[in-house]
């Protein structure tokens, strides 16, 4: 049964950072929410609390005022601990730059997010090689990250934020580091991947081209949260 209630709840939303004297509002009572499944676009100028929003979102940071509740959880009500097991078993992200463990083997890089759930060897095992095929990189689980080209690398990240199934998935740019080619490649996958497994996708970006791909785009405007449903939000606010 498709579950009706929002996956993300936003409830007036504020962050405000205090540093050399000055304090400075980034985000101001914010209020939305976002559907199981849904992809949702963040826009807005660099420096415009984008990657916050994205941080709030998934309890890596605390908000001034404010709450977000997933599955009607609230993360204001849980203590570190806890937070620290809501990502491990319902987030996953992407970044910009991959984040790959150098030192550890592709097989080895997507055996982490696993060991934090303490899932046995079989399963593990078989969630890693399923991943590795759906991201057209079947081949290459005992290769290190140097060893692969930079699509390569994100698509590795890629499975590593998905195999613990979660159902969001925060991704801060996470073509920005790609020719415009390889960054097309990335998305279509990153799309496709998950509505398939119905996990919820936030993006921040700049890029056009994953504005047109998503189901609704948020800009982030003087600090508060506008619905855009045209491709020029707010003259592209990437600039």
């Amino acid at each position: 049964m498709v579950s009706t209630s929002p996956h993300i709840k936003i409830q007036m939303l504020s962050k405000q950072y205090e540093g050399r004297g000055r304090s400075r509002l980034v985000l101001d009572q914010i209020d939305t929410t976002i559907g199981h499944g849904e992809f949702v676009v963040l826009v807005g100028r660099s420096g415009s609390g984008k990657s916050t929003l994205l941080n709030l979102l998934g309890g890596l940071d605390r908000p001034s005022t404010g709450d977000v509740l997933i599955d009607g959880q609230s993360l204001a009500a849980l203590d570190e601990d806890a937070l620290s097991r809501l990502r491990r078993h319902k987030v996953g992200y992407m970044f910009q730059f991959f984040n790959l463990v150098p030192t550890l083997t592709v097989a080895e890089n997507l055996l982490l997010p696993l060991d934090l759930l303490g899932v046995a060897e079989p399963e593990a095992e078989s969630r890693i090689r399923d991943w590795l095929a759906a991201v057209g990189l079947a081949g290459r689980a005992t290769d290190y990250p140097d060893e692969l080209s930079g699509g390569e690398q994100q698509r590795v990240a890629l499975a590593r934020a998905l195999v613990h199934r979660p159902g969001l998935l925060l991704a801060d740019e996470p073509t920005g580091n790609l020719d415009l080619t390889t960054a097309r490649d990335v998305l279509r996958l990153l799309d496709d991947l998950c509505r398939r497994s119905g996990t919820t996708l936030v993006m921040a970006t700049h890029s056009q081209e994953v504005i047109g791909m998503a189901d609704r785009v948020l800009t982030i405007r003087d600090g508060r949260l506008v619905a855009a449903d045209d491709m020029a939000a707010d003259d592209m606010a990437a600039r």
